[in-house]
């Protein structure tokens, strides 16, 4: 990982508030146990607003972000309630949101036609509405996602990952097992 990338990493998780209460339950892999974590609830959510988290471990940034629309793997009454990692797939340097219609700090010129991540470190671009698939940018595969439920209260919960792995974790792999490797789950310790 390149020194940018740690800065990077170190400034998110020294000013992102982990939103995440105790774990409940979880879900169990061939190797391992990922927390099942209160991230929110619907009627908390507004639309285009990300809601940063860590998971499955306590130094792992994501994003929860109510589309407004029906997504690809969203959940809640809707259908538009997404969650991926916060970490780019092609460096490890920590993206930005990008409501439909804004540009990143970095590049006053490029405006997102819809929902989605971008990377300032390398121009990564991820849409949101079709599984984080990498629409623009040197990312070689897309962000992963965080599995989530909705109980009957709206409660939302992040219980584990899909595939790929999350950077640094045996990029690339589809054993996501591997994401509970480096690190403290949260809710619970090692």
């Amino acid at each position: 990982m390149t020194a940018s990338a740690v800065l990077a990493l170190g400034g998110v998780a020294a000013i992102t508030k982990s939103v995440t209460n105790a774990a409940e339950t979880s879900t169990t892999t061939g190797s391992g146990t990922f927390p099942r974590v209160l991230v929110g609830n619907v009627d908390g959510l507004q639309v285009n607003t990300p809601v940063s988290f860590n998971y499955p471990l306590d130094n792992e940034p994501n994003l929860l972000v109510k589309l407004g629309e029906k997504a690809v793997g969203g959940v809640g009454p809707d259908e538009d309630i997404v969650a991926f990692s916060n970490i780019c797939q092609h460096l490890g340097c920590v993206y930005g949101f990008q409501a439909p219609g804004t540009s990143p700090p970095c590049a006053s010129s490029f405006v997102a036609k819809g929902p989605m991540g971008y990377c300032c470190c390398h121009g990564s671009q991820y849409d949101f509405l079709n599984g984080a698939a990498v629409i623009g940018g040197p990312a070689p595969r897309p962000v992963p996602s965080v599995i989530l439920e909705v109980d009957s209260t709206g409660n939302v919960y992040a219980t584990g990952m899909n595939p790929p792995t999350i950077f640094g974790h045996n990029t690339g792999s589809t054993d996501v097992s591997a994401d509970l490797l480096g690190g403290n789950p949260v809710g619970g310790s090692t």
